[in-house]
């Protein structure tokens, strides 16, 4: 007997191609002048959607909200705390 095979997982890289910042409830804020630049957040965003900016001499994150769901997996790992979440409106 053959199984029909459902797949349920994504596509990887899709996300691009699915705006998905309208689901969250929470963003995040990045205060630059505690920043420290050391990119941690860009590297364990799930969506991928942190990216570091070269701002003078330090880099900088900067969050696309069109694919931002507010996890705050980013706030979370921050070393020293220079992203908070705030209620998204």
């Amino acid at each position: 007997m053959k199984t029909k095979r459902i797949n349920i997982t994504t596509v990887a890289n899709s996300s691009e191609k699915n705006k998905t910042g309208s689901w969250r409830t929470h963003k995040p804020q990045t205060d630059y002048s505690k920043c420290i630049g050391c990119s941690l957040c860009s590297k364990v965003c799930p969506e991928g959607c942190i990216t570091m900016k070269k701002t003078n001499a330090k880099q900088k994150p900067a969050v696309d909200y069109n694919y931002c769901k507010g996890c705050g997996v980013c706030a979370n790992e921050c070393p020293v705390k220079a992203i908070s979440m705030e209620k998204d409106y």
